[in-house]
């Protein structure tokens, strides 16, 4: 059993990687595009074409390589399956970069066996980078890939991504992707806390902030709100780079709907600056 699950977690993770570059191509392609429609989402979210084509190729890819797997996208919902695998779409998380061309955005694939994180994968399309990972053999970083729009992305040297040594909460850069998030959830008194507790904090958010944390340049990344296919590649790739993954409760779960991602060395300081300040330890 071990060695059939290792097999299908390595065929499911070559896919992701090889996937998420050709979504990452779709999307590439009509970023800073001055004829870009972008659309609001009843949830009050933005949305644009670029979003729905990449889900498409990469639901149709799915489809064709993995038929019995059951596939969760934020764009065209739920497809059932029979194989235990479930796969994680986000084309474009980040779309508020991706619409005002900032680059910091990136297409994200995770995939669970029966619940257990076993493959993930976040794309930077428009910076050349890819982190991803799969359970028990590494976290991995290709960057410097350039674009040619026609041909795809450069081939790259694959580098072993690990988290920072950092151990101090003061010597830790810090980052989140929405402080509106912190008010929606009541929880603005954690971002304080997190602010004076850590020694620089930047607005590096949605899934470039996790991508940092996974290769040594931040350690610490919190979302008080986060939809599973936001999550979904995280906890996989946080833990094989050395770092942990978790919900503010502490939990290693990608459907609870917060995350906190560290590089290990700091996680039980940050859960303690949250359970602090959050406003049912008062």
């Amino acid at each position: 059993m071990h060695d059939s699950l290792a097999l299908a977690t390595a065929k499911r993770l070559e896919f992701a990687v090889a996937a998420a570059k050709v979504a990452g191509a779709v999307v590439h392609r009509s970023f800073q595009d001055s004829d870009l429609r972008v659309e609001t989402k009843v949830d009050r979210t933005v949305v644009t074409e670029a979003d729905r084509s990449a889900e498409r190729q990469l639901r149709t890819a799915l489809t064709q390589d993995f038929p019995s797997d059951a596939i969760v996208g934020e764009e065209y919902g739920t497809t059932s399956g029979t194989s235990g695998w479930t796969w994680y779409l986000d084309p474009i998380d980040g779309t508020q970069a991706f619409v005002r061309g900032v680059p910091l955005f990136g297409t994200l694939i995770g995939a669970e066996y029966h619940g257990e994180s076993r493959v993930g994968v976040i794309f930077l399309p428009a910076l050349g980078e890819i982190v991803y990972a799969s359970k028990g053999e590494g976290c991995f970083w290709q960057r410097g890939m350039h674009w040619d729009g026609a041909f795809g992305y450069s081939v790259v040297p694959t580098h072993r991504a690990q988290v920072s040594r950092v151990a101090s909460m003061k010597d830790a850069m810090f980052c989140t992707t929405w402080m509106q998030s912190f008010v929606a959830t009541e929880q603005v008194e954690v971002f304080g806390k997190l602010c004076e507790a850590t020694g620089v904090f930047r607005g590096w958010g949605d899934c470039y902030g996790y991508a940092l944390v996974a290769t040594g340049r931040a350690e610490i990344m919190v979302d008080p709100q986060l939809n599973v296919w936001d999550a979904a590649p995280m906890l996989v790739i946080l833990e094989e780079a050395g770092g942990r993954y978790t919900t503010f409760d502490g939990i290693p779960d990608i459907h609870a709907g917060s995350g906190v991602a560290t590089n290990g060395k700091l996680h039980a300081a940050t859960l303690r600056v949250i359970a602090k300040a959050a406003p049912h330890s008062k």
